[in-house]
């Protein structure tokens, strides 16, 4: 779940109203050969996807344009759009509320040449209905426990330490015993606390509503044997709770202060190396770097919770971006589209762009180690997969009203003004409630099919 927090401002503030942006190659371009009209979403980028779409003209003689709606103007941009002639021949989908918006638009492409080249955390991920995929997810990204590597290797060295290398926190128990020693001695190690402190600001709630409540989803559904329902037991919140306490009560703020902290109030306190464990995903890399924690400093370790299985799973994997071809293009202009969507994978060029320019892990079987983000988390939850290790799905989640409700109980419960009976109320009654609403709004939920945890 990128933040985006490095979004270029000024170009983003020139999106705002949709600004198009051409290949520089059109002058170039051979309308016989069908034309590429992609609707973006993603500002932060658009200069390479302008570069990308020059590139592809001056190669082709194929017309790429690209139209680009900046943060709150996406969606409204899209509905003009696509009800115009020109339509866009292809665009971005970020989530399902936007994909069950324009379901009716999405050509079907199970059989295309280009879905078959993604990897198959990238073909789980697309959304399906009936046995049809409609998305190309292109942007992988993990979230796990950061760790300070220095720091465990300093406690390590320490008489009181309860672990001789960070290799021996495999499962909670020993997570949450390591996580006590170090804030019993956080003097003597010179830190502030174990664990960042949890903060439920909401610009960083996300961390625990969006990230985190995955794990307890994501186990129930595999006993499930299901990728969705519409209700839930919420089988595995005792073990969430555990591993919010163990955060509470070995971290740097008072319990009844954690809504005032920031996401950029946490991430200092990690960045700046007061902390040894750190929540977030591997996005977080952009504001830890060029502070206190040196890149080969960095590590991941999954959501240990204390769940049975956890410990052969590794973090999870959230993959919120993805391309869709619009089925109401004429053929010549989808097969351009998917012509031009095979090159961005399978180049050189465009695959260093997507991944290094970009930063982007894409999930295609043409990205080998040589074309992935220069991350070291990214590279740190990679070996967990490379291990063997079972990547925890990202399930759909029914909107931001659930996250908030799920906020607001999680507040109350850590300031000692409510119960966790109101937490676990927010997470299983809201889910039933949110999704009925988005059903009626939305005129779909999710497909479910038979869990599949490879």
């Amino acid at each position: 779940m990128n933040r985006n927090i490095t979004r270029i401002v000024a170009v983003a503030a020139s999106l705002a109203m949709g600004f198009s942006l051409a290949g520089c190659g059109s002058n170039s371009a051979d309308s016989d050969k069908g034309h590429v009209y992609f609707m973006n979403n993603k500002a932060e980028v658009v200069d390479q996807y302008k570069e990308l779409a020059s590139m592809y003209t001056k190669k082709t003689g194929v017309k790429v344009d690209v139209q680009t709606g900046a943060a709150g103007t996406y969606d409204a941009t899209m509905t003009s759009e696509l009800a115009k002639s020109n339509a866009p021949t292809m665009f971005n989908v970020s989530g399902f509320d936007q994909f069950a918006k324009y379901q009716k638009y999405v050509e079907p492409l199970q059989d295309t040449e280009v879905f078959k080249m993604l990897n198959d955390e990238g073909k789980a991920y697309s959304y399906t209905i009936d046995g049809k995929s409609y998305t190309l997810p292109y942007a992988a990204e993990w979230y796990g426990i950061i760790y300070n590597k220095k720091i465990i290797k300093d406690y390590c060295a320490k008489d009181y330490a309860v672990i001789s290398s960070a290799d021996d926190i495999k499962d909670y128990k020993t997570l949450k015993a390591v996580a006590q020693s170090i804030q019993q001695h956080k003097d003597d190690l010179g830190l502030d606390g174990a664990f960042a402190t949890p903060g439920l600001d909401s610009s960083d709630a996300y961390r625990f509503t969006a990230h985190m409540a995955r794990l307890p989803l994501y186990y129930e559904y595999k006993d499930m044997n299901t990728t969705f329902s519409k209700t839930i037991k919420g089988t595995y919140l005792n073990q969430y709770k555990d591993l919010f306490d163990l955060e509470l009560k070995n971290s740097p703020t008072e319990s009844g202060l954690i809504s005032s902290k920031t996401y950029d109030d946490v991430t200092s306190e990690f960045a700046l190396g007061k902390v040894a464990f750190y929540p977030n995903g591997v996005w977080a890399y952009s504001q830890i770097k060029n502070n206190e924690v040196a890149d080969d400093d960095l590590g991941m370790l999954p959501y240990y919770m204390g769940i049975k299985g956890e410990e052969n799973s590794g973090p999870a994997g959230v993959y919120d971006a993805s391309w869709a071809v619009n089925k109401n293009a004429s053929e010549k202009d989808k097969k351009a589209t998917l012509d031009f969507i095979k090159w961005m994978v399978t180049d050189d060029s465009a695959k260093k762009i997507l991944s290094q320019d970009m930063g982007f892990s894409v999930p295609f079987t043409t990205f080998t180690d040589k074309y992935q983000p220069d991350n070291p988390l990214t590279k740190a939850a990679r070996a967990y997969t490379d291990a063997g290790k079972t990547e925890v799905r990202s399930f759909t989640i029914p909107d931001q009203k659930w996250q908030d409700d799920i906020a607001s109980a999680l507040i109350e419960y850590a300031q000692g003004t409510g119960k966790w009976d109101k937490v676990k109320s927010a997470f299983v009654d809201g889910w039933a409630t949110e999704w009925a609403n988005n059903e009626d709004s939305l005129g779909s939920v999710p497909e479910a099919q038979k869990f599949d945890a490879k």
